[in-house]
């Protein structure tokens, strides 16, 4: 049962593990030695039970994200996806409107991602799974939402985009008002261009 590493960001490690004939991802965050000891275990385990919670929630309101197999301090064991980023792939224009609905039910689940983006989305056959739930929280705000759709824009070009966000419009039951925010954060983001030159 041994582990191998797949992944490190800046707060986790990620290992693939077979165990009992099944696949199995490990996710564990690692300690920060520039943080007081005590501090850093209370956040690296609230982070952890957090992002757990996240991720039972989205599974129950039918989500595809990794299911949740286990839950320790720093850890969490969930099932292994056997598929492809977005980000390596080209991305068709089914995908985007997988993706467009999929955010759209996260947000209908109360949850925002904070990172999404073709790099924490997988497809396996014919499915499409969200992954990392690490940067997500239960926001309602429009504004985070509104971040959770820009970031998805910025990454695709503009027809693609264009059947995202109709998927995402489609479904979003606060739709309106997210991508009105989204129109006020980016005439911000030239304002601020304007100003800076």
């Amino acid at each position: 049962m041994a582990m191998e590493k797949i992944g490190e960001g800046a707060e986790a490690t990620i290992y693939s593990l077979d165990a009992f004939g099944k696949g199995m991802v490990v996710k564990t965050r690692n300690p920060k030695g520039y943080r007081i000891a005590d501090l850093d275990s209370r956040i690296r385990r609230q982070r952890t039970k957090k992002e757990a919670k996240l991720i039972k929630r989205a599974m129950d309101c039918g989500i595809n994200v990794p299911r949740l197999i286990a839950v320790g301090q720093n850890s969490i064991v969930m099932e292994r996806i056997d598929g492809q980023l977005l980000k390596d792939i080209d991305i068709t224009a089914e995908m985007a409107s997988s993706s467009g609905m999929l955010l759209a039910k996260l947000h209908n689940a109360g949850i925002t991602h904070g990172d999404f983006t073709p790099a924490n989305l997988m497809i396996s056959g014919k499915k499409l799974y969200l992954i990392d739930l690490g940067l997500s929280d239960t926001v309602s705000s429009s504004e985070e939402k509104a971040l959770d759709v820009l970031l998805m824009k910025r990454q695709l070009g503009k027809n693609l985009y264009k059947v995202f966000v109709e998927s995402y419009s489609g479904l979003a039951k606060s739709a309106d008002d997210v991508l009105a925010r989204l129109s006020e954060i980016e005439a911000r983001g030239r304002y601020q261009s304007r100003a800076l030159g």
